[in-house]
Order: C-alpha cells, then sequence, then structure tokens
C-alpha cells in the first residue's frame, strides 16, 4: 500500500508543480513581451478587415478571420455562435461632399450608420432650419426642403484647448482608486443623469430631430449636416443614425461634419450668404442574414475533477464605422486571442476549461454578450438559472477601454475577489498592474456577467487617448495603437487566465442579484 501511495504521488506531483510553478509564468512573460504577435492580430481585425459595424461584412471578415486563427492555433470547439436576431446591416461605399459657394472647399463628412445615400451626385443649396418647437417647425418649413441641405441654428462654439490628448493614470490617481470604500449608490448622482437624459428641454429637441428627418425624408431633401464642439482638429465622433430594424426604413442621411467647417456654414447662412454644397453618397443594406454572431473558442480543461468549470475571457469586436475600430475594441479583441495564443504556444494543459469570446453588438446594447450569457448560465429578467453552467462557472476577464496598458483591476463591488485576485496580478506588479478598486465600471460586456452573479471584471487601463481622440471616432485607428502597451496587457491576461484555470479555488462571488427587467446599461 505505502508503495502504490507513494506511486500516485509521484504521478500527482508534476501536475501539481506544473499549477505553482513560476517557472511557467515567467515563459508567458517570455511569449508575450519578446515574441507577440498582437500587432499582427491586430492588423488583421482592422485594417485587413475594415470597420466591423454589427453584421455588416467587415465584422464578418473580422469574425471569420478569427475563428480559423483560433483553429490554427489548436483551440476546440471555434466557432462563429448565433446570439440572436439583431436587425440590417450596413456599408458605406461613397462618401464625397464639398461646398461650391461662395467658393470651394472639400468638407470633412462621415455618415452616420444606417442612413440612406444621395441619388448620386446631388447639388444642393443649404437651407437653415432654426424653430423653437415642432409646431413652428412644421408652420416655417413645411414644404420648403425638397432638394435642400439642412443645417440647424446650434453652433458648436468651438474653442482650441490646451494640453495633451494623451494621458495615463499617475500614482496619486490609482492611489485614490485604491482608497475607494464601498458605500451605498448614489442615488443623487443617478437622478442627476436620468433628469439630464429626460428633462424636458433634451426630450423636446429629441422630437424636434424626429419631425425635422420626417419631414426631410418625405420632401425628398438631401441630407443634414450635424457636429458638436468635440468634432474638433480633423477628429469626427459619428455612430448611428436611426433604427437598424429589418421591418424600418432608410434613415434620413445624417452627415457628421467637423465643428469648424459646420460653424462656418452656420456663419455664412444666418448672414444670408447662399452656401452651395454638392454630395455624393452611396450606402448598402444587408438583409440576407441579420443574425448576429460571436466568436467562441476553447482550450479544453484536463483535471477530471475541474474540465467542466469555465475560466472566460473577452472584448467586443464590432466596432463604429468611422474608422477600423482600433482601440474600440479591435485593440482587447487581439490581447484576448494573443493570449490564448501564448498559451497553446506554451503547451498550457489548464486544469478547467480556458474559452474566449469575442462579442458582437456590443456598440447597439452588449447584446452579443447579454444573450450568450442568458442562453448559457441564466437570465438576469427572471433569474432562472442554468445549472450546471452557472455552478461551474468561475471568473471573465474583460479589456475594453482602448490601447493603454493595464494597471489594474475594477473589483465591481466583489470585495471578496480581492484576495485571490491580487494574488494573480502580483507577479506583474513590475510591468505597473497594481492597483485593485472596488469601485464598479460600466459600458461594456463584463456586466452581462455580473448581472446573473457570476464575476466578471474589466481592468483599469491607461486612457491614451480613448476619451479625448479615438473612441467612436474617425481616428480609431491602427496608427493610434500602443505596441509596447497591447504586448503588456496579453502578457498579463495570459498569466492571469493560466492561474485561474489552475487554481484550486473559484473566484469568489457576490450574493446573487434579485430578478431585474432589462434596462440599458449605457
Amino acid at each position: 500500500m505505502r508503495r502504490i501511495y507513494f506511486l500516485c504521488w509521484i504521478l500527482i506531483l508534476p501536475a501539481f508543480l506544473w499549477a505553482q510553478d513560476p517557472a511557467v509564468l515567467q515563459k508567458i512573460r517570455d511569449e508575450g513581451l519578446n515574441h507577440s504577435q498582437v500587432m499582427d492580430i491586430a492588423f488583421q481585425l482592422t485594417e485587413v478587415s475594415g470597420p466591423r459595424l454589427t453584421v455588416s461584412p467587415g465584422y464578418n471578415r473580422a469574425s471569420n478571420y478569427s475563428v480559423e486563427q483560433m483553429k490554427k492555433w489548436g483551440l476546440t470547439n471555434v466557432r462563429r455562435d448565433v446570439w440572436g436576431d439583431f436587425g440590417k446591416g450596413w456599408e458605406l461605399k461613397k462618401s464625397y461632399a464639398a461646398m461650391t459657394a461662395p467658393w470651394y472647399k472639400p468638407l470633412m463628412v462621415f455618415p452616420k450608420a444606417w442612413t440612406e445615400g444621395t441619388n448620386g451626385l446631388e447639388k444642393s443649396s443649404v437651407i437653415l432650419i432654426d424653430a423653437r418647437d415642432s409646431a413652428e417647425l412644421v408652420n416655417r418649413y413645411k414644404g420648403k426642403l425638397k432638394g435642400k441641405i439642412l443645417i440647424m441654428d446650434h453652433p458648436t462654439n468651438f474653442t482650441p484647448k490646451e494640453g495633451s490628448d494623451m494621458t495615463r493614470w499617475t500614482d496619486a490617481q490609482l492611489d485614490s482608486m485604491a482608497n475607494i470604500h464601498l458605500t451605498a449608490p448614489d442615488t443623487a448622482a443617478m437622478n442627476a443623469r436620468r433628469r439630464r437624459f429626460f428633462n424636458p428641454e433634451f426630450m423636446r429637441a429629441r422630437r424636434m430631430s424626429a419631425l425635422l428627418n420626417e419631414m426631410a425624408k418625405n420632401e425628398r431633401a438631401v441630407a443634414i449636416l450635424s457636429s458638436s464642439a468635440r468634432n474638433n482638429e480633423g477628429t469626427i465622433f459619428v455612430q448611428g443614425g436611426g433604427s437598424y430594424k429589418v421591418a424600418d426604413p432608410a434613415n434620413f442621411l445624417d452627415l457628421a461634419t467637423s465643428a469648424e467647417d459646420f460653424d462656418m456654414i452656420l456663419r455664412l447662412v444666418k448672414h444670408n450668404i447662399p452656401v452651395e454644397i454638392e454630395a455624393d453618397v452611396a450606402t448598402r443594406f444587408y438583409t440576407d442574414d441579420t443574425k448576429g454572431y460571436n466568436v467562441i473558442g476553447e482550450i479544453k480543461g484536463t483535471d477530471p475533477k475541474l474540465k467542466d468549470e469555465v475560466v472566460m475571457l473577452g472584448g467586443h469586436l464590432d466596432s463604429w464605422q468611422g474608422a477600423t475600430g482600433a482601440t474600440d475594441n479591435a485593440a482587447g479583441s487581439a490581447v484576448m486571442m494573443e493570449a490564448v495564443r501564448i498559451l497553446k504556444t506554451l503547451g498550457i494543459q489548464p486544469r478547467r476549461t480556458i474559452r474566449i469570446a469575442l462579442w458582437n453588438g456590443e456598440e447597439q446594447g452588449i447584446f452579443g454578450s447579454r444573450e450568450y450569457v442568458k442562453k448559457t448560465f441564466g437570465d438576469r429578467a427572471t433569474m432562472q438559472l442554468k445549472q450546471p453552467a452557472h455552478q461551474n462557472f468561475d471568473v471573465y476577464f474583460n479589456l475594453d477601454n482602448g490601447s493603454g496598458r493595464i494597471r489594474g483591476i475594477y473589483l465591481q463591488e466583489n470585495e471578496a475577489a480581492r484576495s485571490i485576485l491580487s494574488q494573480w496580478m502580483s507577479p506583474f506588479k513590475d510591468l505597473g498592474a497594481t492597483t485593485m478598486t472596488i469601485s464598479n465600471t460600466g459600458g461594456t460586456d463584463h456586466l452581462s456577467f455580473d448581472a446573473v452573479g457570476l464575476p466578471g471584471f474589466q481592468f483599469i487601463q491607461d486612457d491614451i487617448e480613448y476619451e479625448t481622440r479615438t473612441h467612436h471616432s474617425n481616428m480609431d485607428s491602427y496608427d493610434h495603437l500602443v505596441p509596447d502597451d497591447l504586448k503588456q496587457a496579453a502578457t498579463i491576461l495570459a498569466g492571469m487566465v493560466y492561474q485561474a484555470a489552475m487554481s484550486d479555488q473559484k473566484v469568489p462571488r457576490k450574493e446573487l442579484p434579485k430578478a431585474q427587467a432589462q434596462r440599458s446599461f449605457f
């Protein structure tokens, strides 16, 4: 018996040492920092695939590439996984606009998604729209919009600003985040946000905008110009221009333009100087397949007792149309793909199953992750949980705050998880990842997991230019990625996922939330 026991211990010992061996983390660091492929992956997702609007041809190119690449690395169960119905695909095929009077000037314009185009090259005069309410809008402009380009009397009031767009967290800021204590929800702040978005003035402006678009479409106007003070110095923030539902008609052409061009045109027409613009915009809608697809792949677990438990990592693959969605969120998707590549390259045999997910439809409301969680783990509206999948889930790591390096992690009010996550992150302190904050952070896919009581975490990242320059703008391109930061992030992700997959214990959970009707996370 003693000899048999000793033999069993010898057989078990290598796996135990593999789980605890710091040399494995050193190998991960070497592969991630010195032999990285993250920028090659990012190149394929951005400049090769193009903009990745949900269910667009660009998204299909990127998701097909991701599937094929992960299969080549040796992942299993790799697939485009349908999450449900989305709506129409949309793609920009041509965009040209120029002011031709009182003098010639090319205009920087970006059509909003799901808007129609022009009827070929159209030459139009600009009409000023100035009305206090819907009744005045109809009385003053009904029957006068045909063939016109519209501009509303809403100057951007842009003024040049001082300072750099590129920022990183300071030690003082990170210390402040780490020292935050869990408190009761700030109901005053939440109520202030509700008042901001649902105040009478805001709702009146929305109704007027919808009515103007309807009038413009019915009277066959050409387009409307829109802008804001943020659209300056060559950067234009551009997103959706209306509904993408299959049964809804194409939205009226809305051209996002620079603050400088918008204010110039507005000043001219307000001084009764005629402005002429020629425009040629072509867009295409796709209705042959209106389903949304995530990309899923796995490294199967090897421990007989733990292989059904799941460690997940992911980020959203879809983007807006103004550029190639590099920092939002090809960066996160490339980092996650690079993390699993590192693990496969090193021949890691995880105890738990490691599952990567590249989400679809995040930009319209975290649809892909929300529906995946609903069908796989549980429905937040009823809190009817799918067992044993819910019980066997361990942790989900998300990356979706640009190209900046990882500086820590948001605990999402899960204080019980602090100790184990700190332990897993400690080998990367020299790479700048040190901060644990009890704070929540929102607006991305970890919330889908948190909503059904599963540990889901987003990392603290250096902002770089994310909020100031690249997020949802025409500047969100490959050249705004920071290679060393992405290498650091992929290395940390690979290390965190590896330790989670090998650990004797799962990440502690918060109290199971109560059922909650669907609401927007944004």
